[in-house]
Order: structure tokens, then sequence, then C-alpha cells
């Protein structure tokens, strides 16, 4: 017995530094030398300073990474995790660049541009996370109603933690603060936990010291891999109280992230 929680808690660290160190390590990369030029991944912030995106694309790796190589994970959970970060984060990435002149916000802003046969950056990130977190959902859940819930809860997590992001901090503060509880459980949800925990401590001060912001790419992948977690250590009650909560969440967007803005 000893032996059995000495490994689970060896593989919850590991998951947690190897976050740190593989997004510290590209985080580093990529402040000197962006992809497309320093110019594209630059952005005003709330304050009008001037940050970079690169913690976003350094967090979706670096917890990619740790989602795949973290010991004692099933095969199905490795693949489960790799595609919900890698879309969330790629996904959130696409808006980043692509939506960054684009004033519209929300789900109802993008559906209606949809009805006017527009697809928007934000459009593509609704429905391309959407579908990575059911396909996800599919892999670590057997009963067609468990893998909806999964993948609504996995897509639900990336939007939350998105929602957040409104100042420097709230976002990654909030992926500290939601993964905590879930390092205690048993099975792949510790480790599954310790990934985007590490990889939001990795640039947690650089983003509270406005150098950087993980933007959408971050926010999103940080999230769904917060959601495989919590997929991976519920039963079916567990998961549909998440996505109730999720959803809820959704639909008060606005007011979610004003409240987040002023803690």
């Amino acid at each position: 017995m000893a032996a059995v929680a000495g490994g689970r808690v060896s593989g919850r660290i590991s998951a947690l530094l190897g976050a740190a160190g593989a997004t510290r390590a590209v985080y580093t990369a990529l402040r000197k030398r962006p992809p497309g030029g320093a110019v594209l991944w630059e952005r005003k912030n709330y304050a009008g300073r001037t940050v970079n995106l690169h913690a976003g694309l350094a967090t979706t790796t670096g917890t990619a990474l740790a989602a795949v190589t973290a010991p004692g994970l099933p095969a199905r959970t490795r693949a489960a995790g790799a595609l919900a970060v890698l879309a969330a984060g790629g996904c959130g990435a696409y808006d980043d660049v692509f939506g960054a002149s684009d004033p519209r916000r929300g789900f109802r802003a993008h559906l209606s541009a949809l009805r006017q046969k527009e697809v928007t950056s934000g459009a593509v990130k609704l429905f391309g996370i959407g579908a990575a977190g059911l396909a996800a959902g599919a892999l670590l859940k057997e009963r067609p109603a468990d893998k909806v819930l999964a993948g609504v809860v996995i897509a639900g997590s990336a939007h939350l933690v998105n929602l957040l992001d409104v100042r420097p901090g709230r976002a990654v503060g909030a992926v500290l603060a939601i993964g905590a509880p879930g390092l205690l459980r048993r099975g792949p949800a510790g480790a599954l936990s310790a990934a985007p925990m590490g990889a939001a401590a990795a640039v947690l001060g650089d983003d509270v010291g406005e150098r950087t912001m993980i933007g959408d790419a971050g926010a999103h992948a940080l999230g769904a891999a917060l959601g495989l977690a919590i997929v991976t250590g519920n039963g079916r009650r567990g998961l549909a109280a998440h996505a109730a909560g999720l959803i809820a969440a959704a639909a008060a967007g606005d007011r979610v992230s004003r409240a987040a803005a002023t803690l």
C-alpha cells in the first residue's frame, strides 16, 4: 500500500514538475524567437500595457506533454489528454491571432454571425473545442450518456477558465485553485490535475507582472486539462453536477467575467 501511495505521489510530482519545466522552456524559446515575428504575438492588456501572448502557447505545450508522459496513465487517457489540450490550445491560438481585431464576444455574437454565413474565429474556437471535448470524452467513458457529459465538462471547463482571464493572474490563479483538490484524487485524476497546475505556476510571475498573458490559447488549454481531471475522477452523478454548473457559468458569462475582474 505504501509503495502504491508513493507511486501516486511521485506521478503527480513528475507531472507537476514536467509541465512547469516544459512550459518555462517553451516560453523562453518563444520570447527569443517568436513564430511570425514579435508583433504578431503582442497585445495591449486591460491597462494599455504591451504584453506578449507567449504564455498561451507555452502552457498548452507544457500541459499536453505532461498529460501524455505522466507515469501510470492508460493509453486512452493519454490520447484524450493530447487531443483535448492541443485542440483547445490550437483553437484558442487561432482566435488570438485572427480574432484580435474582432470586437464580437460570446456565444450569441458568433452564432449570429454564422446565421449570416460568416465563420468567425470565435465560431471556429467554439465548435473546435466542443468537438475535441466530445471526442476526448468518448475515449474516457464507455456509456453514451457519460461520453456526452464528459465532453460538456471538458469543453465547459475550457470556457470557464477563459471567462476568468480578464486581469493578470485571475485565470492562472483559478487553475491552481481548481486543480488543487484534484491532487488528492486517486487514479489518473491526480496527474491530470498536476499538469495544468505546473504549467500555470511556471508563468504566474510573468502573468501577474504584466509581461505576458495566457490569452485564449492558454486559458482554453489549461481549462480543458482541468476538465479531463474532473472527468477521470467522477462517475455519472458527479459529471452531471459539474456539467450543470459549467453550463450555468457559461450562460452567465458576462457576470462571471465582471466578478473575476473585481477580485
